[in-house]
Order: structure tokens, then sequence, then C-alpha cells
């Protein structure tokens, strides 16, 4: 039983599966996997016939028990393009759970929200602080790497999947609202397949 993740850049296939395991272990589900994501561009995710495509590649493989869309909004307003991405990729997942994630603006604006935790880790500043409202920047991987040592910067393809890793998953929640968003994706997605939920987010995530 896996959850298939389709994606749109290269560090998020490797990044996507290590963030959606973390956030299957904090539910406590020992029997999802996370399958091999699915590559698709960001213009491919405007279009009904590539995305039912992306879902129905998801859907061919046999341990394939939900699926999950993710990538970058950019400038473009979430809740209406997840409204008409989710409404295409449904009409072709029918009974599978079928969620639509879209990081407002970019993914690594969930490592700027909780940056404070990524402090000494692969070139992050020891003095590096959360701006205000991580989802402003228009270029949130040029705003991390200003939080960087000078002679280190941000490499997607190595460094999304490490920070995926290692940033603080409660600080995101409370600081990200498009995070909050793939929070509730997962909850949902785990609670269609039957998984008992007593309490998600965990405890502490919503705190001030």
């Amino acid at each position: 039983m896996k959850l298939y993740p389709i994606v749109e850049g290269q560090g998020e296939v490797e990044a996507a599966p290590v963030l959606l395991r973390r956030l299957v272990a904090e539910a406590g589900c020992l029997g999802l996997g996370i399958g091999t994501p699915i590559r698709r561009t960001q213009s491919q995710f405007h279009r009904r016939e590539e995305v039912q495509k992306a879902v129905a590649l998801a859907l061919a493989h046999e341990d394939c028990s939900a699926v999950l869309l993710l990538f970058d909004g950019e400038d473009e307003c979430p809740k209406d393009l997840a409204a008409q991405v989710i409404a295409w990729a449904r009409e072709t997942s029918g009974a599978t759970p079928c969620e639509v994630v879209i990081a407002y603006r970019e993914f690594e604006t969930w490592f700027l929200a909780a940056v404070d935790s990524l402090r000494g880790r692969r070139g992050v500043r020891d003095d590096a602080v959360a701006p205000p409202y991580p989802e402003a920047s228009r270029d949130a991987k040029g705003a991390l790497e200003k939080l960087m040592r000078p002679n280190r910067g941000y490499k997607e393809t190595s460094d999304q999947a490490a920070f995926s890793a290692a940033f603080d998953l409660g600080l995101a929640h409370r600081r990200n609202r498009s995070f909050r968003k793939l929070v509730k994706a997962v909850g949902e997605v785990l609670t269609q397949l039957g998984h008992p939920l007593p309490v998600w987010p965990p405890d502490g995530w919503t705190a001030d």
C-alpha cells in the first residue's frame, strides 16, 4: 500500500518522499509507503489531459492506494488553482484517495518558515531567522540562499531532500499556510484509507 506523489521539480523527486515519510510517521501509520514520484512540468499541471495522464500512471501501479499532486504555485492563487486541478485529478482517480497541494510560492517557503531549525546545516548561517511572512517572497530559493554562508549557495537537487529530512515540521505548520494544507491533505488521505488519527496535526504544531 503506497501513496504516489506527482511532483514538479527534480529536487521534489528526491525531497517529496522524504517529507511525506516523516508526516506519515508522525501520524503513526506504519503500513503506508511512499511510491516513486511521477514528475510533471509546471505547465502540465495546468492542463486537464496532462493531469489525468499523470494520475493514471500512478494508478497503474498495483500498490497505489492514494495519489498526491504537489507543485509550486508561484504567483497564482493556490485555492482557485487547487480546486481546478483536484477536480481534473479526481475524474480519473475515482474511489482512490487523491489530494492536491500547492506550495505557495515554492516548496522552499516551507524551509524558510522553519529556517531556525536548520541553523548550521548545509551552509545555513547560525544566526538565520525566519522572515515574518515566508510566503511573501517571490524567490524563496533566493531568500533561503541569503540565509546561507556566502560561499555556500542553495543546491536544489541535493539540499532540498536534506532540508526535508531536518526542518522542524511544527514550526513550518505554525508559520506557513500552504504547509498546513499539506499536513491536512496527508491526514485526509490516511483517514480515507482507514487509519485512525486521534490527534492531527500532532500536539504542539498549532501552538502560538
